[in-house]
């Protein structure tokens, strides 16, 4: 039985239902139906303009894609696998629209640019979005700093009370982790925003084409170089991935640290109920599900990268069946990534800090060690000596449940004469906050400066 496809000129043979279904990537390409039809009128027009095509069958070819297009936005489209792409599709389609005048509209064009043309266009598209949510997501960061300026925690290094901290700068370190994404996904639409139509099967056309008027038409900023290199590049999609799964990883690990200071043992923060769930069987539990799950998301999203660097490491040019395989892992990125941001982003605007808690856990700890330190240090002992004096000093307070502030005088001078009684403000956590002045310090002033130009950053985008 001879192929019914548009390609089975040269085949006796048809393909087994089988193969047409393991063949197919009509379930997932038609999410790129809308960038294959704008593509395909640029692509039109084109051939208009360069009198490849006549302005009558222009004018037919774009009628009736911008017809589908409108069907489209209705839900009046329906695709099939028999035509085994989004492409055959739409072209199908605009076979029984227009007649076979459709068949023109493939002139000077191959799929593989014209899929490569659609992914870019629908990348492009889809980081914007995603830039959007960032952006939301840095507005919420900032104005919770900004509401905490003056809340104290403790800073932490090894999961371990390091120094004490405003809450503010907390935060405002993952406010330059966001900004980083968000440039990590600017330079990923850079690299997306280069048209590769025009590129045809991988050696470009005979055909008198303008590849500068459908690169226009479509809104891209210039085109490939290379042809060969146009249809094989997927690079535009490692640098998306590879921007999405540090996203995910920055989520993740506030994810997880709002899971730990949610609980009853540290009891820092409280997340709303909106963004939590309960069990079946035990009723008092209140789960951080939503921060666990952006967590755990966060795995499939480093598995969209890996598998298409796999996919890519061993393709000769130009282009192959596999990059066929580009596609899906692309698709559940996007989704992952902007469901995630958009909750984690409701979530943190929700939360509840709980200051006194915060401030408490600073009462009976060691975070001011390092302040002693410098202190002794600035009275002029080597900051070494300094360094294994307050170490004596620590011991001697776990030994006998005495934190450093609440030890009277004499008991720190028996460790170091050099101890006066201005050694009580330098050891308040307030006090040893307010006293750091390098720029990008926690210092009060300093965490206000951050805040106030990180405010002003937002206000001019």
């Amino acid at each position: 039985m001879a192929t019914n496809q548009m390609w089975g000129g040269r085949f006796e043979k048809g393909n087994s239902a089988d193969v047409v279904a393991f063949n197919a990537s009509i379930s997932f390409d038609q999410r790129l139906a809308k960038h294959d039809l704008k593509g395909s009128i640029a692509h039109a027009k084109m051939l208009t303009h360069t009198k490849i095509l006549s302005e009558t069958e222009g004018a037919q070819i774009v009628g009736g894609l911008e017809k589908l297009l409108k069907k489209l936005t209705t839900g009046e489209l329906t695709f099939s696998d028999t035509f085994e792409d989004i492409h055959m599709n739409i072209e199908h389609l605009l076979q029984q629209e227009i007649g076979d005048v459709a068949g023109k509209l493939h002139t000077a064009r191959s799929r593989n640019d014209q899929t490569a043309t659609d992914m870019h266009l629908f990348m492009k598209d889809e980081t914007v979005q995603i830039i959007a949510l960032l952006d939301e997501l840095l507005n919420v960061v900032v104005a919770k700093a900004d509401a905490n300026v003056n809340t104290l925690m403790a800073g932490y290094t090894h999961l371990q009370h390091a120094q004490p901290i405003s809450y503010a700068h907390y935060l405002m370190a993952y406010y330059e982790m966001f900004t980083r994404d968000k440039q990590r996904f600017e330079t990923a639409y850079h690299s997306t925003n280069q048209s590769p139509l025009g590129a045809a099967a991988l050696a470009g056309t005979t055909f008198p084409i303008d590849r500068e008027d459908s690169a226009q038409e479509l809104g891209f900023a210039g085109n490939y170089q290379n042809s060969i290199d146009a249809v094989s590049d997927r690079d535009y999609l490692l640098d998306f991935l590879h921007a999405a799964a540090t996203l995910m990883m920055h989520l993740s690990r506030f994810s997880e640290e709002i899971i730990q200071w949610n609980s009853y043992e540290f009891g820092y923060i409280e997340i709303s109920d909106e963004f939590a769930t309960g069990s079946s069987i035990m009723p008092q539990k209140k789960n951080p599900d939503v921060a666990e799950l952006i967590r755990g998301k966060t795995g499939r999203v480093y598995g969209s990268l890996f598998s298409l660097l796999t996919t890519l490491k061993g393709l000769p040019l130009a282009y192959d069946k596999d990059l066929q395989e580009d596609k899906e892992g692309v698709f559940d990125t996007i989704d992952t990534v902007k469901a995630c941001v958009s909750l984690f982003t409701e979530m943190l605007a929700t939360i509840q800090v709980k200051s006194d808690k915060l401030a408490a856990a600073l009462q009976d700890d060691f975070s001011n060690a390092t302040e002693l330190a410098d202190y002794l240090a600035d009275k002029g002992l080597p900051f070494r000596q300094a360094h294994q004096v307050v170490g004596k000093l620590v011991h001697y307070g776990i030994a006998n449940n005495l934190p450093l502030q609440k030890m009277s005088l004499t008991q720190l001078q028996e460790f170091e004469p050099l101890i006066a009684d201005d050694v009580y403000d330098v050891l308040d956590p307030e006090n040893a906050v307010a006293r750091r002045i390098s720029l990008g310090s926690t210092g009060f002033e300093q965490v206000k400066y951050q805040i106030k130009k990180a405010q002003k950053k937002i206000a001019s985008q």
